[in-house]
């Protein structure tokens, strides 16, 4: 969860979190083949998006695990989070000699960001922050979106429905699924297609004023500030439920690739993305540049 964007309500839980709740966010995408697949296909998506063309900021990065993967070589990293443990626990996750700038940590919240407008190259938001704001998502969404320098990259992670699984992958054993995906994809995604999905029953995420936010909900805000969409992927629609495939097919390398491959060729598909679990989004502002790096500086 991004804890650098959540309503006044539960804000001051988040800024005083303790190790316990540091390290379970930290261990929340590591550990099983199934969540090594969630992160792998949110990192996937952060490289075809990534940008040198300026400073980039993480909003609500929590321990840092997509850090890395933010901006492009070499790129000044900046981290907002309302929690310091937060940040802290990412001061001691840098690797001290790489040769990549150290991130400038600041504590304070998304919706009041304390930057200049338009002063980043890339601004991520990552984590479902939004559908957390509650109420004050459109607040959130707009304060990130005049964070955008012109020809800058937004992207963001929203959570549109409950999620879906194949019918046709899910109803085979794992070992079954893992021959599959040795064979072309252009042969075993019309099957899937042909069987279509089943929706994920699950609980409804109704605390704290959450809410489901899909791609018609953030279109006013991109049409209004001049952003367009450059991809939208839900994340693992085929087998992210199934967590038994997931350990069967990471056992053989080209299997686990050709299911990377899998589910981003069925989450870009609207259908998908219209009920996604996880919706990732990069949309870049168009427009003439401006001079970028030193405006993203603290007001």
């Amino acid at each position: 969860m991004a804890s650098g964007v959540l309503p006044a309500t539960t804000a001051e839980r988040f800024r005083n979190l303790d190790a316990y709740r540091v390290q379970r966010e930290r261990q929340r995408l590591e550990g099983t083949a199934q969540r090594d697949l969630f992160r792998q296909l949110r990192v996937r998506f952060l490289l075809r998006h990534s940008t040198s063309r300026g400073p980039a900021l993480e909003l609500g990065p929590g321990p840092g695990r997509f850090t890395p993967f933010v901006g492009g070589p070499g790129t000044r990293r900046v981290l907002l989070d309302l929690s310091l443990s937060m940040l802290n626990e990412v001061r001691e996750r840098i690797d001290t000699p790489t040769k990549e700038p150290i991130p400038d940590l600041v504590v304070g919240d998304g919706r009041s960001p304390p930057f200049r407008s338009r002063s980043f190259g890339e601004v991520v938001v990552l984590g479902n922050a939004l559908g957390f704001a509650g109420p004050s998502w459109d607040r959130l969404l707009g304060a990130t979106l005049d964070l955008v320098a012109p020809g800058g990259t937004v992207i963001l992670e929203t959570i549109a429905g409950g999620g879906e699984r194949s019918r046709y992958l899910s109803r085979l054993p794992p070992t079954a699924v893992r021959r599959l995906l040795r064979s072309p994809l252009r042969a075993l995604a019309p099957r899937i297609l042909r069987e279509g999905f089943e929706a994920v029953k699950g609980k409804e995420k109704a605390r704290h004023g959450f809410q489901r936010l899909g791609e018609a909900d953030l279109a006013p805000a991109f049409r209004s500030r001049g952003f367009r969409v450059r991809e939208a992927l839900a994340v693992a629609p085929a087998l992210g439920v199934e967590p038994e495939h997931a350990e069967a097919i990471a056992a053989d390398p080209s299997a686990w690739a050709a299911l990377l491959r899998l589910e981003e060729l069925l989450g870009s598909s609207p259908a998908r993305r219209a009920v996604a679990s996880a919706l990732l989004l990069a949309a870049e502002r168009t427009g003439a540049d401006h001079a970028l790096g030193e405006t993203a500086r603290i007001k």
